[in-house]
C-alpha cells in the first residue's frame, strides 16, 4: 500500500468542510530532524503531515531510545495532545524530510473543541494510533528482531511511497529498541537472503513480498487497521489504490 501524497484524515470531511480548513492550514517543508514537540510541552502548531515519516520517540534517563509511533500522511502527530491537559513525556521529529500542513496549536485546539466533524476526525486517528501502540508494543516484547525490522520497513514504505529507505543504522537500532550489532547481523542477513539492499544510511527493499512473509502478523494488523482508518477514501477509488 503507498498512501496518498496529500492527508488522509483531511480526506474523510465533507468537501466544503476540507476546503474550509484548507483556508486556515499553511504549507511548510519540514526538513530532517524537525523537531514538533518535546516532553512537558505543548506544540506550537498541528501538523497535518502530507509526505515524509514523523517518529515519535521515548528517551530514558541513560539516553535509550525507542520508537512508540510513526505517523505518515495517514495522520496529525500531535493528536494526543488535544484529549486534555495531561503533559506526554515524548519527543516528536522528521526521520525523513517532508512537508505538511500547519495551523497554530490553540486555533486548532479551538476547532477540536468547538467543531463534531472535525473532533471526530481527530478522535478516528487517535483510536488508529491506539490500535497501533498496543500491537507493536507487544511486538517489540514477543518477537524476533528479524520479524520487527521486516515489518517496521513495511510500515516506513507505506507512507513514504517508495522502497528506497534513507535510514541510519543507529537510527534502526533506536527504533527497534535492538542493539546496534544486532540490527547490522539481521540486516545483513536479510540481504545475503535477497530481501533488501543494505549500506551506509539506505535500505532499499528488494523483494517487498518476500519481506511481507518474513514480517510478524503485527503489520497485517496494524495495515487493517490502517485500512479503517481510511476506509471511506477507498471506497471512492475504483482502482482499489490508496
Amino acid at each position: 500500500m503507498i498512501l496518498s501524497p496529500n492527508n488522509l484524515l483531511l480526506s474523510l470531511l465533507a468537501p466544503e468542510q476540507r476546503t474550509s480548513l484548507l483556508r486556515l492550514l499553511e504549507p511548510i517543508a519540514l526538513p530532517v530532524r524537525t523537531l514538533l514537540f518535546e516532553p512537558e510541552r505543548t506544540p506550537a502548531h498541528v501538523h497535518f503531515v502530507t509526505s515524509g515519516l514523523v517518529s515519535i520517540v521515548t528517551y530514558m534517563k541513560e539516553g535509550e531510545a525507542a520508537e512508540v509511533g510513526l505517523v505518515g500522511n495517514e495522520g496529525i502527530p500531535e493528536a494526543l495532545h488535544l484529549l486534555g491537559p495531561g503533559r506526554l513525556q515524548t519527543n516528536c521529529f522528521l526521520q525523513i524530510a517532508g512537508t505538511a500542513l500547519r495551523m497554530r496549536y490553540k486555533d486548532f485546539e479551538q476547532l477540536f473543541q468547538g467543531d463534531e466533524a472535525i473532533r471526530r476526525m481527530v478522535l478516528r486517528f487517535v483510536q488508529f494510533q491506539n490500535v497501533s501502540l498496543s500491537q507493536i508494543a507487544a511486538c517489540n516484547r514477543l518477537h524476533e528482531v528479524e520479524e520487527r525490522l521486516a515489518r517496521w520497513l513495511l510500515m516506513v514504505s507505506d507512507r513514504i511511497g517508495g522502497s528506497e529507505l534513507h535510514l541510519t543504522q543507529e537510527f534502526l537500532s533506536q527504533m527497534l529498541g535492538a542493539r546496534r550489532s544486532t540490527v547490522t547481523l539481521v540486516a545483513g542477513a536479510m540481504q545475503r537472503s535477497g530481501l533488501i539492499e543494505y549500506t551506509r544510511g539506505s535500505v532499499r527493499i528488494l523483494d517487498r513480498e518476500e519481506l511481507e512473509n518474513t514480517a510478524c502478523e503485527c503489520y497485517r494488523i496494524t495495515y487493517d487497521a490502517l485500512q479503517s482508518l481510511i476506509r471511506p477514501t477507498v471506497v471512492h477509488n475504483h482502482h482499489g489504490a490508496v
